[in-house]
C-alpha cells in the first residue's frame, strides 16, 4: 500500500473532477450490475477533503468466482467503453476483497462478511450514498 502522502499527491496530479454521471462511473456500475453485484452503493467524497478519490463504489459478491467476474467485467468494459486501466488493484488472489483503483474511482467489491466487518460506509459516513440496485 502506498503511504498517505503520496496517496495525496497523486490526488493533486488529476485534474479532471468527476461528476456522478461521468462515463466511467457510470460504466462501472452496469459491469457490477450485469454480473449480479448486490448492495450496490457509491459514495461521493468529492466534499471530504481527506479523501483520496471523487468516489468509492461499494458492492458484494456471494462467492470467490462471481467476485472475479464482476472485477473482470468492470476492467474490460472500463478499458474498451473509456479507454481507462486501473491504476492499482489489489485482491485477487485472495478473492475476499477486491479493490480496483481508477484514481478518481475506487471500486471494492466485497464478501458480505468483510463488508460487515470493515464498514467502509460508516468509515465514510460524511460522504453522500446512494444506492444503485436494479
Amino acid at each position: 500500500m502506498e503511504p498517505l502522502e503520496a496517496l495525496a499527491k497523486r490526488k493533486r496530479k488529476s485534474t479532471t473532477r468527476l461528476t456522478r454521471n461521468s462515463k466511467i462511473l457510470k460504466t462501472i456500475l452496469k459491469a457490477i450490475q450485469e454480473k449480479k453485484g448486490e448492495n450496490i452503493v457509491s459514495l461521493d467524497l468529492r466534499k471530504i477533503p481527506e479523501a483520496v478519490a471523487d468516489f468509492f463504489v461499494i458492492c458484494e459478491a456471494t462467492n470467490q468466482p462471481q467476485i472475479r467476474a464482476i472485477s473482470q467485467a468492470i476492467e474490460e468494459q472500463v478499458k474498451d467503453n473509456c479507454g481507462e486501466v486501473p491504476y492499482h488493484h489489489e485482491g485477487k488472489q485472495a478473492l475476499q476483497w477486491v479493490l480496483i483503483d481508477y484514481i478518481n474511482v475506487v471500486v471494492h467489491i466485497m464478501m458480505p462478511e468483510n463488508r460487515k466487518f470493515y464498514k467502509l460506509e460508516e468509515m465514510w459516513s460524511d460522504a453522500l450514498l446512494e444506492e444503485h440496485n436494479a
